[in-house]
């Protein structure tokens, strides 16, 4: 009868405790409003907030191609109404920018925000926010390079390896 009890009061308490962990994300202090803003200027200076303006009009071409797919007579009609409904939405990727703003303002103080800024906004942080995606696609460059020269050299290591074994590849 004891042990009944207990498992029963300690199935309360996981209940009990599972419940505070499912709510727990609503507890969590939302940004303020001030930080938001914070982090959508340094998005801005970092030059990111244009990578979120093609996304509204790619949804719309996608979702142009698969209705086209279902009658190929409609594409006349199909482009346009897709061209109106881009003029129409293309104010809705300002919510994706919202978004990934409340990701920094609650991962960052406002200090730390009012730094970022202020560094993206001197002329180190301009000169790293012009250069940054030249050096990316030369580092990718440089990684397919290495990534080749690297393939070869393991096909040597592994042929010698296996020609150890007795197997000629």
């Amino acid at each position: 009868m004891i042990m009944k009890s207990l498992r029963g009061a300690i199935r309360a308490v996981l209940l009990g405790l599972a419940l505070i962990a499912l709510a727990a994300p609503g507890w969590a202090q939302q940004p303020s409003a001030n930080a938001v803003t914070l982090a959508k200027e340094i998005i801005a200076a970092k030059g990111a907030a244009a990578m979120y303006d093609p996304i509204v009009p790619g949804i719309i071409d996608r979702v142009r191609l698969m209705l086209l797919q279902t009658n190929p007579m409609l594409s006349k009609d199909l482009g346009e109404v897709a061209g109106n409904l881009r003029a129409e939405y293309a104010s809705r990727s300002a919510e994706l920018l919202d978004e990934v703003a409340k990701l920094y303002a609650s991962r960052f103080t406002e200090q730390e925000l009012k730094n970022a800024l202020a560094f993206y906004k001197s002329p180190l942080g301009r000169k790293i926010v012009a250069e940054e995606p030249q050096i990316l696609d030369d580092s990718l460059e440089r990684v397919r390079a290495w990534q080749d020269k690297f393939g070869i050299e393991m096909m040597a290591k592994m042929r010698a390896e296996m020609k150890k074994k007795g197997h000629d590849l």
